[in-house]
């Protein structure tokens, strides 16, 4: 999926292609986004900016998805968008465009803001099994590699289970916010073990990288501290010497390491 195991996660409104970049000498992946694709969604999100919430809010999201994977080529960083839809036909759009970029198209299931999840996208796909697994089959099929973006911790959502449908339904990466819950990263593990799984939360050193890799993530991704060069650093070190030189050191040797 990527190399090295390190991905920047997303932030919405300001995971561009000049965040990817910064990011680039550290990280394996950088998922820029979110972005909202459809009428439902984009109105969500400019609901969201009236509330002082950052968005990508342009003309066309389906262009600027292609501008900044463009602004990208050349790079050292394979390129994921993260997106928001309640509908699937910006889906497959938005899909052609990461699958023309060799990008990863990732599904949005991970958003708890009420009014994206009142517009039928975000976290509300998780309690909806049904629709996310038709948005996941409708990005395969356009031909992009497919991520999705979940969350532990939601209310009557048996999350391996769920992780298990997706699979078959075409996921190629399940990207796993563990919340306070970071066992249920081994438990979506076992219950899709030929899916990439890239494990986020409080990633910020060799000890929080390594709790995620001991529960079976292929990968770990960082959302605040991205546009920090020393914690990429060394949590990019810690990730190497877990998958490349097989040294795992001890993670309580210093607490910057």
């Amino acid at each position: 999926m990527f190399e090295p195991r390190l991905a920047a996660a997303s932030l919405s409104g300001e995971s561009d292609a000049d965040w990817a970049k910064q990011a680039a000498p550290h990280v394996g992946c950088a998922f820029l986004g979110g972005i909202a694709l459809d009428s439902a969604t984009r109105e969500a999100a400019r609901e969201m900016v009236d509330r002082e919430r950052t968005e990508f809010l342009p003309e066309d999201p389906i262009a600027f998805i292609d501008e900044q994977l463009t602004a990208l080529e050349s790079a050292d960083v394979r390129a994921a968008f993260n997106v928001r839809s309640a509908t699937l036909e910006p889906i497959a759009e938005a899909a052609a465009v990461c699958a023309d970029h060799d990008a990863i198209l990732e599904i949005n299931a991970h958003c708890r803001q009420e009014e994206m999840c009142a517009a039928g996208a975000g976290q509300s796909l998780l309690r909806d099994g049904d629709r996310l697994c038709e948005q996941v089959a409708t990005a395969a099929d356009a031909g992009a590699d497919v991520s999705v973006k979940v969350r532990t911790e939601v209310e009557g959502v048996d999350l391996p289970a769920l992780s298990a449908r997706l699979a078959d339904a075409g996921a190629d990466a399940l990207h796993v916010d563990a919340m306070d819950s970071e066992p249920v990263v081994a438990e979506v593990a076992e219950a899709a073990p030929e899916t990439f799984l890239i494990a986020n939360n409080g990633v910020r050193d060799r000890a929080t990288a390594y709790e995620y890799l001991e529960y079976g993530a292929d990968a770990v991704s960082v959302g605040r501290p991205s546009d920090n060069p020393t914690v990429l650093r060394r949590i990019r070190e810690a990730v190497d010497e877990w998958f490349t030189t097989g040294d795992r050191l001890d993670p309580e040797v210093s607490p910057d390491a």
